[in-house]
């Protein structure tokens, strides 16, 4: 039997294009924010994209997507705002994406798929509605595999750390072993060093997406005294910021600062187009690096589509896009997995 799979809160299709790399049938994908339906259907042909509220969705509205006779996989990165760090200082419960781990669970009760995936930041663990999700799933009779995981044991270009969750009511489950260590991680030279050099607030005419911020004279003087893998301590005192000289601004050693080609690169944000925004700086440019660059970085591929050809490209929504997805080979690990687990277990 074939694995279908519905997509909440899928957004540009990071997760969608990985389980499809593993092949999986996504038959839909459901998220919020419009602007990502171009990029969602663009790319992974078959899924369709819908433009709803998860909260709002019932039982009825996903099982009629599901083909007959196959296996029903309901997968979902709730937003993680309400779990990050970069959240720190407010209050989680009042924000209006807190409840939605407990719709996804709402949404399983009702559906009963055998198979579900959850990808959400590492400190979803530390609160009670993650909790609450996964004592639901073993009431439910799901057995369930959850752990922390590092992107690059799995040959993803980036630090990034994420929580994995598998849950089956087929059997025991479990993420395949890592593909590599640290003799063999992705590095930003493997990823992104072939690429055309550009400048600061340029964009290639062969690529509209490789395009990049411009700066201004004193950040241009800045990451010009950059090194890679450096800080801000590297500059003289006449370029720093007065928020560096603060005791409150001494630890951000990451931001305005250069990525280094022969290392995994930093995690991938929502503000990965901004040379102030983290260690974001291209390696030897002078710049910071192209929404082309990070979305390679998340491991989507080099011709994945974000907007129209009709359309202009602008930074921050599509780097909102490239930020909040899921990497597309941790999709394609979380496939792999599935696979293996309907093979020994089917």
């Amino acid at each position: 039997m074939t694995i279908s799979a519905v997509d909440l809160f899928c957004g540009a299709g990071g997760l969608t294009h990985g389980l499809i790399d593993a092949n999986i049938k996504v038959v839909a994908g459901f998220d919020i924010d419009k602007s990502c339906c171009y990029a969602y259907e663009e790319n992974n042909k078959g899924a369709e994209f819908f433009h709803k509220d998860v909260a709002s969705l019932t039982a009825e509205d996903l099982l009629k997507l599901y083909p007959e006779n196959s296996i029903k996989l309901l997968a979902g990165c709730a937003p993680c705002q309400p779990f990050s760090t970069y959240s720190q200082g407010r209050e989680a419960k009042s924000d209006k994406k807190w409840p939605l781990l407990y719709e996804f669970s709402r949404l399983i009760k009702e559906v009963a798929p055998e198979l579900v995936t959850m990808e959400n930041v590492p400190d979803v663990t530390k609160h009670e509605v993650y909790h609450d999700f996964v004592r639901d799933l073993k009431e439910l009779g799901y057995n369930i595999w959850a752990d922390r995981v590092y992107c690059p044991d799995y040959g993803m270009p980036q630090v990034r750390k994420r929580h994995v969750l598998l849950a089956s009511k087929i059997g025991k489950i479990e993420l395949i072993q890592p593909t590599h260590d640290s003799e063999s991680y992705k590095t930003v030279r493997d990823t992104i060093g072939k690429l055309p050099a550009i400048s600061a607030g340029e964009q290639h005419p062969d690529d509209p997406l490789h395009i990049s911020a411009g700066l201004s004279e004193l950040n241009l003087r800045r990451i010009r005294k950059s090194k890679q893998g450096g800080t801000w301590h590297d500059w003289p005192e006449g370029l720093r910021a007065a928020c560096h000289t603060k005791d409150s601004g001494k630890t951000y050693s990451g931001v305005y600062a250069r990525m280094r080609w022969d290392k995994p690169s930093p995690t991938m944000t929502t503000q990965c187009f901004g040379y102030g925004n983290g260690r974001f700086g291209h390696p030897v440019q002078d710049r910071a690096i192209s929404l082309r660059e990070a979305a390679l970085l998340q491991t989507f591929p080099k011709k994945y589509k974000f907007i129209s050809t009709k359309s202009k490209v602008q930074l921050s929504p599509i780097g909102k896009m490239i930020g909040n997805a899921v990497p597309v080979k941790l999709g394609k690990v979380i496939g792999e997995s599935l696979q293996k687990h309907l093979a020994i277990e089917g």
